[in-house]
């Protein structure tokens, strides 16, 4: 694909086939659910002051649905920001490797990382059943409290997928990817201290 095909098509993938589709995919759903999120937060904040100052009457529910979309944003910004190699890292050393090492050394952070995060997705997912035998409620919305966390192993587990497709890219290609769409190295702006 182009350079001018991938600017016209935010979620186009460089990555082959099934993968590629997989990739695209993943961005479609981060990008849904981030841009829902805020929405949602912003409209639900922005009502419920105009209906506390203006009409004297407060949504009662404002503060259990702003918590549910700070989940929901927190855990599909962890995916955002694996896709976009904007999580932070602690390169001094890796940075020193010859180009070989490093990318050997990309392979394996990659793979481990994707491993943490599908554990970190299952163990979650266990969570979750223990909160929903429970019985408990969302006192304004009446909302099983399990599902304010389903949000939770979904974003675990579209962060594994977008380190695992890293591993994949850093696989099969020369240049060395921070994730499926950002080649290692630092911007002009950035400073390597």
């Amino acid at each position: 694909m182009s350079g001018t095909e991938e600017d016209s098509n935010p979620h186009a993938s460089s990555l082959p086939g099934v993968l590629g589709t997989i990739d695209s995919t993943v961005s479609r759903v981060e990008s849904v659910l981030l841009a829902a999120g805020v929405l949602l937060m912003a409209f639900n904040t922005i009502a419920n002051v105009v209906g506390r100052f203006v009409f004297q009457y407060s949504l009662f529910f404002t503060e259990e649905l702003n918590r549910i979309l700070i989940i929901l944003i927190t855990f599909a910004g962890i995916s955002y920001a694996a896709r976009h190699g904007r999580h932070i890292r602690m390169s001094a050393i890796y940075d020193a490797l010859p180009h070989s090492a490093r990318k050997s050394f990309m392979i394996i952070i990659a793979s481990i990382t994707a491993i943490a995060m599908f554990a970190l997705c299952y163990f979650s997912v266990g969570y979750i059943l223990k909160v929903a035998t429970s019985g408990r409620v969302l006192p304004a919305l009446q909302l099983p409290v399990y599902w304010i966390f389903l949000w939770v192993p979904v974003g675990f587990f579209m962060t594994g997928l977008q380190y695992a497709l890293t591993a994949i890219k850093n696989l099969v290609e020369q240049d060395i990817y921070l994730s499926t769409h950002v080649l290692e190295g630092y911007d002009d702006d950035e400073v390597e201290i």
